[in-house]
């Protein structure tokens, strides 16, 4: 399976599939958020969050000024947001390489600024506003990995699914 998606409602309803895949999710997994202002990403962050550092989902936030936050847990979570860097080199600069090489979790909105960087292997996720409270969330399975990944959150029973390919 290399492709899956859902309908959300609702902010609850981002966050729980947020938290379900959080709970899928290994140590070393890398997931690249894409989506418009206000599409969810960060509410999604916040579910995954929940389910890897609970501990820290009170830190949970947009890292837009920051760049990169850290929530700490059994699987650190680093969540970061490029939306403010300009592409690759200056990411690079950053040592934003070290943080895929360690046990906890990569989770980074407007990764489409990573270029080279992107890891080969990860779960990619698009937002996109359906209306005023719904979105439509895709996931892509880029690698072996993230396709194994994508079958298991696809066996969920808790959420519900639009597509399957």
């Amino acid at each position: 399976m290399k492709s899956l998606s859902f309908i959300s409602d609702s902010p609850t309803d981002t966050e729980n599939l947020g938290r379900e895949l959080g709970a899928l999710l290994p140590k070393g997994s890398f997931v690249a958020l894409h989506g418009e202002l206000g599409s969810g990403k960060t509410c999604f962050t916040r579910g995954l969050v929940s389910a890897v550092a609970p501990q820290s989902l009170h830190l949970v936030a947009s890292p837009t000024f920051a760049i990169m936050n850290t929530y700490p847990g059994i699987r650190p979570v680093y969540h970061f947001d490029f939306y403010r860097l300009s592409g690759e080199n200056e990411i690079f600069e950053l040592g934003f390489e070290e943080y895929l090489q360690g046990d906890g979790i990569c989770i980074a909105e407007w990764s489409e600024r990573l270029g080279n960087l992107l890891p080969r292997d990860h779960l990619s996720i698009t937002f996109k506003h359906a209306d005023q409270d719904s979105r439509e969330i895709f996931f892509t399975a880029l690698g072996s990995e993230a396709e194994e990944l994508l079958a298991r959150l696809a066996k969920l029973e808790k959420i519900v699914k639009i597509s399957l390919t």
